[in-house]
């Protein structure tokens, strides 16, 4: 599936040219397809798509994956505070382009951040995978226990079920 928006038009209109933004950077021991597979798949996401301590479970998550589509899931702490989480994909170019907006699930598409993902063959033979994250309309620093730090910690949790994948996990953590 390849379909694309001019993502600069669209990221300049909805947050301004000066908005606040970061970016993440890193390299995945998975080719780009598993990668890609990871992000697009609602079987995969419950396994990553949180923060250390968090859970989201499998009934909550829903990817609608191509321009337009919405997508939806729910992190949940040890104590069951839930934090609902939303947005529309803008740009999805498989497998190696994904843009979408990211807020809470009542927030005006046109007031939420936008989240850029390029998957990259990155290693001998593209056994790894370059992945580079960034985030348009809210201000992120390593350390800040915010948005960075909950990015940086799903990160790892999708490091870690990456590698599970090759020693056959099946179960989110």
């Amino acid at each position: 599936m390849t379909e694309q928006t001019d993502q600069t038009a669209v990221t300049a209109a909805k947050l301004g040219a000066e908005a606040p933004q970061f970016t993440i950077t890193r390299v995945f021991d998975a080719p780009r397809e598993t990668v890609w597979r990871a992000w697009t798949d609602p079987d995969e996401a419950p396994f990553w798509m949180h923060p250390h301590g968090l859970t989201t479970p499998r009934e909550q998550v829903e990817l609608d994956v191509r321009p337009g589509g919405r997508y939806r899931y729910t992190m949940v702490t040890a104590d069951g505070t839930a934090y609902p989480t939303a947005g529309t994909y803008l740009e999805v170019t498989e497998p190696s382009r994904l843009v979408f907006t990211w807020g809470s699930p009542d927030d005006a598409d046109e007031r939420m951040p936008v989240i850029t993902v390029d998957l990259a063959e990155h290693g001998d033979a593209g056994r790894q995978t370059l992945q580079t994250f960034h985030l348009v309309g809210i201000a992120g620093a390593p350390g800040d226990d915010n948005v960075h730090d909950g990015w940086t910690e799903a990160f790892e949790e999708l490091d870690a079920h990456l590698e599970g994948m090759s020693d056959g996990e099946t179960e989110p953590r």
